[in-house]
């Protein structure tokens, strides 16, 4: 009996992830909120009765694409910027995460670039609350690191906001670079490694508002 329990999981499994890979393969040339649900069962081959079994609708369906999408990256990124390395090396290592990601990923950073601001809302709330996770985890590397000591967590934590909306923002164009012909992924990473620099630039700098102190420099 429990084998069958477990084949059964198994199958069931399948089914599921066929789904999500069949969704993703449609969102390429559409948004989740044109999208069918007849056209994702009928590429699975699956009746369109069986979704239920999975989703309650495509709005949930779009919520496991999105931990899909960014679950990964969280951990990659924040490992890179808990170490005590010099900044043009943190951001040097990073844009080759993001670069990477891209690579490896096309599809789910087509469906986040473009769902961020969609027309499902829960999907946008996913999209958001996961960013607010990593903006998060951000924080708590950066704030383990000496150039913030003396900061306001309200500051790090700006500053976290600063760095993944950059690295999303880097993301799509890489993606959109793909599209572009040569020479434009190069362009797309050295104005990402500007823009890093300058944020980091900025950072060191810093004054808080309201009591004119500087926040330790590094």
């Amino acid at each position: 009996m429990s084998h069958t329990v477990g084949v059964r999981q198994a199958q069931k499994q399948k089914t599921r992830q066929a789904l999500l890979d069949a969704a993703l393969g449609l969102l390429a040339e559409q948004s989740l909120s044109s999208l069918g649900l007849r056209e994702v069962t009928r590429v699975v081959g699956i009746a369109p009765t069986a979704f239920y079994r999975h989703f309650k609708d495509l709005g949930e369906l779009g919520v496991a694409l999105v931990e899909e999408a960014l679950g990964s990256l969280h951990a990659m990124v924040r490992a890179i910027l808990v170490e005590q390395a010099a900044a043009e090396e943190r951001i040097d290592r990073t844009i080759a995460v993001v670069v990477r990601h891209v690579r490896e990923h096309p599809a789910h950073v087509r469906f986040v670039a473009r769902e961020r601001h969609g027309g499902v809302r829960a999907v946008r709330q996913a999209i958001a609350g996961e960013l607010d996770r990593f903006a998060e985890e951000v924080a708590d590397a950066l704030k383990s690191q000496p150039v913030s000591e003396g900061w306001r967590d309200e500051d790090v934590r700006m500053l976290a906001e600063l760095y993944v909306d950059r690295l999303v923002t880097t993301a799509a164009a890489l993606l959109d670079a793909d599209d572009g012909g040569a020479g434009e992924g190069e362009r797309a990473v050295r104005t990402a490694r500007r823009q890093l620099r300058l944020i980091a630039v900025g950072r060191r700098h810093w004054r808080e508002e309201g009591d004119g102190k500087g926040a330790a420099e590094g």
